[in-house]
């Protein structure tokens, strides 16, 4: 048994494939059923050609899928002996790819299959397998009976593999004629031969497996420990795709096998922590790819970002607290030439008392009060007891002199527009009650300062002088010459104004109830939160409702202009249209005042202008269109709660030190960068994350490590000053399949998604969508062209292990929110809410949001309570997966999408809806709320758990029918981001795409 390398988890789960040939299993062909299993090559060798001699004694080690290792195959009396474990083994080579045999026969043809956890009770069930037509090469298939056909084995087990007819496209109609031959399931690995011809004699006869010819191995290069995401390959060949379904099936949905458990889209690249067990944990700062290039000619060959993605206040891995270091009269260690903080990778000399900075390898004088002697290895006795020598993550309380004034108290500024639309939508309500529930729970008690100001076509000041038993209200009409009514008493102390803040609060849905007002002077209103704030600093929440129509800052209604898509000034929608909003934002930033924006508008609200707020501030978007009380009171109420209550870096600024040789270069995320290297956040917390690229500073780099630290400096709510260092390492490595062996498919397709976000503002959505493909174009052929020569595997779609996911991701990413279709597929509004969303979510919330978690339930719902969550499989984002009888929950993170299947029992529908579905025609109206009955109880303990596993955000509850339209278009089919919609791609038309480009 191999030993385990890379990250062990379980294999890609079983499905069937988009697009190819729908409908319920059938018995396998005579020649089939009686053939042999062979296991697969193991990792890296190459695989067979359809209709290849089959070796008669046996056959290598399989290999594991997905980095998870099982027992070997049994062995026959004359089996080959496993493969020598090393670095780097041979592979044999194909022998002619069309050859073709007839089933193998001969005293070893009946030997079982081995046993191991990828093995199935028929053989040859890889995961991704078809169900087999009727036994013509090009017949039909049977009649489609859904996934979960009462003749299929299991839901989504495959059938065997050994016949596939031709292949069937999106809509149903066949595929040009390609003479495709099914392999043998290639459960780690494959290779492309391209149109394999007929065997005549036997048209369905098997494929079996090449004989295995050796070939010199490549040299090792590069760092030869295994770490990373994944498995470190153990021989020498990279995985290269089988035929076209099996290339497809190489590149597998995010979806569960029936047997080991679920795979989720991300995995944090712990197994770094074990070649590296000094650096931080990869929840805070994770590179793209985990071995830094030696070389410009390197980097110029990577195409895809070079970079890390930083979630600086992240929750702490299974729970733990990072420790806080007090240097006292010492004063915080840092380097005197870099200003590196000390961290586990800084050394020490004389007897203990310098210390050379890892970054820089100057040698600095160790403080007398912080000395300690050196044992034998040149260790510090006190090591073990010091965080900051023994950990990558530490917090030090910072003295007086790294602030440029006194710690501020928190502060919330409440901006509430109050025209009619805000009135009659219940909007006014809903916020007043909920911060009304928060004021116990704001950080900074007792120094908390909070405040409010009110708009529609002029601005409301509101006094809270705490000796008033009721708030004053001051009216100022005046727009172009904004002033304040009051010198103070308009910010105050939570704890002295307590009671006034109260009454305002209960009075306010009642106070504008008879406004009909219909105008916004937002712009004003900005200016006039400002002139109150700019001596504090501290959170300014605006809620806008309407489009701003008066005075500065005023927006005209531009999101309908159907001329602009498709030509050059189509990127001009998502940009801000006033510059007014973003000098504001310069203004805030300035003095320390984060924004966040919460928009109701029923109509077009520009979020591309008033989110820039958010985006210069350190701030965040949230949007919620058509908003009413009734539909997404909850979501507003959980969302507003948790920006409120939620621990909050004030006063921030973050910078990213490097070894020699690097530098970050360009930052994507909410922040103002303030010089080359230092990021302004005037308030951050746990729910925001920064990504960044990177570039080499010299042309060849001399040093075998690269240290990275990340330091953000803040204010704490209680009004301690500190300082939280991320330190980390990682290899210099001068091997191009290196850096694709440690890559990391998370930070990757977060990285890729700032980017493409940002260059819709300056570029046509077609044009990025095509930018994002030709990065994976190119990256695949220059991967493929470490092995093509060498291997003769010249026809083939070669691919690193590491990045199996990234085709699937990246179209997803094509058909985001942010970036699919044109005018006519997604509001402008919604467009530009989903990017300025993608442009601060941590790597895993990202990935769930372009790539979303669908589920199954119907069958889960009559478990018992306890078992329902692990039960929950996640299955592949395609129609082939929703059964007509089934009831399906789609989670993307922001919404829960619940999907009834048409042939669903109605007594099921009524018991989780509470209402009849012949009697509630219009299910937009639905409220899903617990009934009295176990299925209901069951169904929202769902909503539940996946809602407390990501409490950011809140998931609206949607409900559609099957076959209602066009409802059922734009919240469910739009999101199965592997079949075919509106002139976009299907998975498998898309890896069929790409592996044409990478031969060109």
């Amino acid at each position: 048994m191999q030993p385990p390398m890379g990250n062990e988890r379980p294999p890609p789960p079983g499905r069937p494939v988009s697009a190819f040939v729908p409908g319920a299993a059938v018995p396998p062909p005579p020649f089939a059923a009686g053939g042999p299993f062979v296991p697969p090559p193991r990792q890296g060798a190459l695989l067979p050609q359809p209709g290849a001699a089959a070796p008669p004694f046996g056959a290598a080690q399989p290999a594991a899928m997905g980095g998870y290792r099982g027992p070997p195959p049994s062995q026959v009396p004359f089996a080959a002996a496993p493969p020598p474990q090393r670095p780097f083994t041979s592979a044999p080579l194909p022998q002619g790819p069309f050859t073709s045999a007839p089933p193998s026969q001969g005293p070893f043809a009946s030997t079982p299959p081995p046993q191991g956890p990828f093995t199935s009770a028929r053989p040859s069930q890889g995961p991704f397998t078809l169900a087999p037509p009727s036994q013509a090469p090009f017949a039909a298939g049977p009649p489609p009976q859904g996934p979960f056909a009462a003749s299929a084995p299991a839901p989504f087990r495959p059938p065997p593999s050994s016949s596939l007819g031709q292949p069937q496209s999106p809509t149903g109609g066949s595929l040009p004629a390609l003479n495709y031959v099914r392999p043998p399931p290639l459960q780690s690995q494959g290779f492309y031969p391209g149109a394999q011809p007929v065997n005549h004699q036997f048209p369905m006869s098997r494929p079996a497996f090449q004989q295995p010819v050796h070939t010199m191995p490549p040299p090792p290069m590069g760092l030869t420990a295994s770490f990373g995401n994944q498995a470190a390959y153990p021989s020498a060949g990279p995985p290269v795709g089988g035929t076209l379904q099996s290339l497809v099936e190489d590149f597998q949905s995010l979806a569960l096998s029936s047997a080991p458990g679920p795979l989720d889209g991300d995995e944090e690249p712990v197994k770094l922590l074990e070649a590296y067990p000094l650096n931080c944990h990869p929840r805070y700062f994770r590179l793209t790819t985990h071995a830094i290039p030696a070389s410009q000619s390197l980097v110029s060959r990577w195409h895809l970002p070079l970079g890390a993605v930083v979630h600086p206040l992240a929750e702490s891995p299974n729970g733990e607290e990072v420790p806080v270091i007090n240097f006292g009269s010492a004063g915080v260690i840092r380097c005197r030439r870099c200003r590196t903080y000390i961290n586990p990778y800084a050394t020490f000399a004389d007897a203990g008392r310098k210390w050379r900075c890892n970054l820089c390898t100057l040698l600095n004088d160790v403080p007398g009060e912080y000395f300690c002697a050196l044992d034998a290895s040149g260790r510090r006795y006190d090591t073990d007891q010091r965080p900051e020598l023994s950990k990558g993550t530490v917090e030090f309380v910072a003295p007086t002199e790294y602030m440029v004034r006194p710690p501020m108290p928190p502060s919330y500024f409440f901006l509430i527009d109050v025209s009619v639309s805000a009135v009659r939508s219940g909007l006014l309500e809903v916020v007043a009650k909920t911060i009304k529930s928060c004021l116990d729970e704001l950080p900074g008690f007792p120094r908390t300062q909070i405040g409010f100001l009110t708009f529609d076509s002029t601005l409301h000041f509101h006094n809270f002088k705490s000796s008033l038993s009721q708030p004053q209200m001051m009216v100022v009409a005046d727009l172009d010459d904004v002033f304040l009514p009051l010198p103070d008493d308009l910010l105050v102390n939570l704890v002295d104004s307590r009671h006034v803040v109260e009454s305002f609060l209960d009075s306010l849905p009642n106070m504008f109830h008879d406004n009909v007002n219909v105008e916004s002077a937002l712009g004003p209103a900005l200016k006039a939160a400002f002139m109150v704030m700019s001596q504090i600093g501290g959170k300014l929440l605006v809620f806008q409702s309407t489009l701003p129509s008066l005075s500065i800052g005023r927006l005209r209604l531009r999101g309908d202009d159907v001329r602009a898509y498709g030509t050059d000034k189509e990127h001009t929608l998502r940009v801000p249209e006033d510059p007014f909003y973003k000098q504001m934002a310069a203004e805030f930033t300035k003095n320390q005042i984060a924004v966040d924006i919460f928009s109701f508008s029923e109509k077009y609200s520009d979020i591309a202008s008033l989110g820039s707020l958010a985006k210069y501030t350190g701030g965040q978007v949230y949007h919620y269109p058509s908003f009413q009380a009734a539909t997404h009171g909850d979501k507003l109420k959980h969302e507003l709660s948790r920006d409120l209550t939620r621990e909050t870096a004030w006063e921030s600024v973050m910078r990213i030190r490097c070894g020699k040789g690097v530098r970050f270069t360009t930052y994507h995320g909410h922040f103002m960068l303030r010089s080359t290297d230092l990021l302004a956040l005037p308030a951050v917390d746990s729910d925001k994350a920064f990504g960044m690229q990177l570039s080499l500073e010299e042309t060849l780099m001399t040093t075998q490590t690269v240290y990275f630290q990340v330091a953000l400096l803040y204010t704490s709510s209680s009004g301690e000053r500190r300082i939280r260092v991320h330190t980390a390492a990682a290899p210099v490595v001068t091997d191009l399949s290196e850096m694709y062996r440690q890559a990391d498919t998370g930070a990757i397709v977060s990285l890729l998604g700032r980017i493409a976000v940002e260059n819709s503002l300056s570029d046509k959505l077609d044009s990025v969508r095509q930018q994002l493909q030709l990065k994976l174009v190119r990256s695949l052929k220059e991967y493929r062209n470490l092995y093509v020569v060498q291997h003769r595997i010249g026809g083939r779609l070669i691919f690193p292990e590491s990045l199996r996911f990234l085709p699937l991701y990246i179209l997803a990413i094509c058909k985001s929110l942010a970036l699919r279709g044109g005018y006519a597929d997604v509001s402008l509004d919604e467009r530009c809410a989903a990017g300025f969303s993608m442009m601060i979510l941590p790597v895993k919330r990202l990935l769930n949001f372009v790539y979303p978690s669908l589920y199954r339930v119907d069958e889960v719902l009559t478990m018992e309570p306890n078992k329902i969550d692990t039960s929950l499989k996640r299955l592949p984002l395609t129609m082939q997966c929703l059964h007509t009888g089934g009831l399906y929950l789609l989670d993307d993170g922001f919404n829960f999408i619940v999907w009834l299947g048409r042939m669903l029992p109605p007594e099921l529908v009524s018991n989780i809806l509470g209402v009849s579905l012949a009697n509630f025609p219009d299910l937009s109206k639905i409220q899903l709320r617990e009934c009295d009955n176990e299925f209901s109880r069951n169904f929202m303990k769902i909503l539940k758990n996946l809602r407390e596993k990501d409490p950011s955000y809140q998931q609206l509850c949607r409900v559609v029918r099957q076959g209602e339209q066009p409802r059922e278009g734009f919240l469910m089919l739009s999101n199965l981001v592997e079949d075919q919609m509106a002139a976009t791609s299907s998975y498998v038309d898309w890896i069929q795409q790409i592996h044409r480009q990478t031969q060109s």
